[in-house]
């Protein structure tokens, strides 16, 4: 059995070398100005170079997302990329519109395409046609269950087939969705969406504008746009039987920390899968991890068509148990300690973790120091400390903090 990818989001330079740490077969950037993700989750052809480079020396494959719904006026631009994607490397470029992949065959014959699960494929001879066009790899539409794409494998055996596994579900039909623009004039067709589906929405009867009131729903409220997350870690077997090769976490925008325990846990469940795929049965401490990032609840989507996705409680828009305390900027040998990048507030007495790839290491927050050796009880996003730590610990390692209360 084919091995499957984890793929993993890249917003920036940062969380590319996150997920490069933490055990990524692959990751995806957006390139500024064609990608589907605001301007804060694309890269420039300058950061995909550097990215590109240091990610093949590792032995982990860019995929580069150009699947803006493209205008006239995108298409210098396209041409541009396209040839510069090539130049530098890029394993595959994904797109949605037929008219870039037209320029893509063009200008760079030889650079693999992927279709994006922006183009709604759901059927073998969408599929079949897309090959025929010089696609490699398809993402298939979210709203596929996993017999329909065991059966699309079946018809189509030499396509590529990936999914998603992990992250934020749409509630737009293949994510086409115009909530964004219409309430605040932002496309997320055209990489800006501000997520209003994330929003509580009252009713208000036209008679009486002052009583509005939630939608209830079998006794329970809704948010009736937003999804629970999606999260299959449990359910590698099964994915495996339906043909997938590429298993794709959502959240480009997300944070380092975010990629780095998402990545982490998915790693040790593909390995465990790969070791012994008859006997897979993912382990509570790995469900575990995931309940410490921020999220929705779980739900596996329309992957077992069984399975409402609009279960969200307006009482509990997140659950979030911890967050992002900073990053290991450097290794001191001689003093053994590790100076510490920090993001978020620090306190002494915090409850604080490094995520290393095959272990978490909790640290004493009463002894950390300021850059001059000097104990302090607080730091602040900015501000460089160091922890005693008596093993090396690799620059980029994430330490995250539990929040009050959970």
């Amino acid at each position: 059995m084919r091995a499957m990818e984890l793929l993993i989001p890249a917003g920036n330079l940062e969380k590319l070398r996150t997920a490069l740490f933490y055990g990524a077969d692959a990751v995806y950037v957006g390139v500024a100005g064609l990608s589907l993700r605001a301007e804060s989750a694309e890269m420039s052809l300058d950061e995909l170079a550097t990215g590109i480079g240091e990610a093949h020396r590792g032995g982990v494959k860019v995929y580069a997302a150009l699947n803006t719904f493209a205008r006239d006026s995108d298409l210098p631009s396209v041409k541009e990329t396209v040839g510069a994607l090539a130049d530098q490397g890029a394993d595959a470029v994904i797109l949605s519109d037929p008219g870039v992949l037209a320029l893509v065959r063009r200008n760079a014959p030889h650079l693999p395409v992927h279709l994006s699960t922006q183009a709604n494929t759901t059927n073998s001879a969408a599929v079949r046609f897309w090959l025929e066009q010089g696609v490699r790899r398809m993402v298939l539409a979210r709203e596929l269950n996993l017999a329909e794409i065991g059966a699309i494998r079946r018809e189509v055996p030499e396509a590529e087939l990936e999914i998603f596994a992990h992250g934020a579900m749409c509630m737009a039909y293949s994510g086409r969705c115009f909530l964004s623009a219409f309430r605040n004039r932002r496309s997320a067709n055209r990489g800006d969406c501000t997520q209003p589906c994330r929003w509580e929405y009252r009713m208000v009867e036209a008679t009486r504008p002052g009583d509005p009131f939630r939608v209830e729903e079998d006794a329970r409220y809704s948010y009736l746009l937003s999804s629970k997350d999606l999260c299959m870690i449990e359910y590698l077997p099964e994915i495996a039987a339906a043909g997938v090769v590429s298993l794709k976490v959502e959240g480009r925008m997300k944070s380092p920390y975010y990629v780095a325990a998402v990545t982490r846990a998915y790693r040790w469940a593909l390995d465990a899968f790969r070791n012994d795929p008859a006997h897979y049965c993912c382990p509570p401490e790995f469900l575990a991890e995931l309940a410490k990032i921020s999220n929705r609840g779980y739900t596996t989507g329309f992957y077992f068509a069984t399975e409402r996705i609009t279960e969200v409680n307006p009482d509990e828009k997140y659950r979030q148990t911890h967050d992002l305390v900073g990053t290991v900027l450097e290794y001191d040998r001689p003093q053994r300690r590790a100076l510490v990048g920090v993001r978020n507030r620090l306190s002494a007495g915090d409850e604080v973790d490094l995520l290393l790839p095959d272990a978490t290491i909790g640290l004493d927050t009463e002894t950390f120091t300021d850059e001059h050796g000097l104990p302090l009880r607080e730091a602040h996003n900015g501000y460089r400390v160091y922890f005693p730590l008596p093993e090396e610990v690799p620059a980029g390692a994430v330490l995250r903090r539990k929040l009050p209360m959970s």
